[in-house]
């Protein structure tokens, strides 16, 4: 019976700090915004579905760069600062998951934050994912190697993001837009 008990408080313990994925909140004018950490199934929800799956399906990675990195990628983690509101978010986000779709990365390595753009909460979450991380735009897509900041791609890639995810992976000399 003791173990029944502590196994029934350790699970209540999980249940209340499991972290909420895919937060949405209403503006002031009516939109629909996500917040916070997220996940795919977020992203395929309505509204955003409607322009994350059309971005996606009309998106073909470069197999060529894909392959060239797929092994090495793997050895990172990367999280994803997007806003739902933003158009290169829009744009690049789908986009980013293909590749690293395309490239079989263990997607618990990929940790999604969507950022809010209100008026006293811009490109913030609701649990502060981005504090430290200076992120003053969106996508901010980072690399992280033994739990330490590699590089990132800010905005938009310099060439492809194929093309700058192999800079990062193989360590080359990679400045991303809006270097700080």
């Amino acid at each position: 019976m003791k173990r029944v008990l502590t196994a029934l408080c350790m699970l209540c313990i999980l249940c209340v700090s499991a972290q909420e994925f895919n937060k949405e909140i209403i503006t002031e004018n009516g939109r629909q915004l996500l917040v916070g950490k997220i996940n795919l199934e977020g992203l395929q929800s309505q509204p955003y579905g409607s322009w994350f799956q059309n971005k996606y399906d009309n998106y073909h990675p470069d197999d060529t760069m894909v392959t060239l990195f797929k092994e090495k990628l793997s050895e990172y983690n990367t999280k994803l600062f997007l806003g739902t509101w933003c158009g290169d978010s829009k744009r690049e986000s789908p986009r980013f998951i293909k590749i690293l779709e395309a490239a079989d990365f263990p997607m618990e390595q990929l940790e999604i934050i969507a950022l809010d753009y209100r008026k006293g909460h811009y490109k913030t979450s609701p649990t502060g994912e981005e504090k430290g991380l200076n992120i003053i735009k969106v996508p901010t897509i980072i690399f992280f190697k033994d739990g330490k900041e590699v590089n990132r791609i800010v905005e938009s890639p310099l060439e492809t993001l194929e093309e700058d995810i192999a800079q990062i992976v193989f360590e080359k000399d990679y400045v991303p837009n809006y270097a700080y």
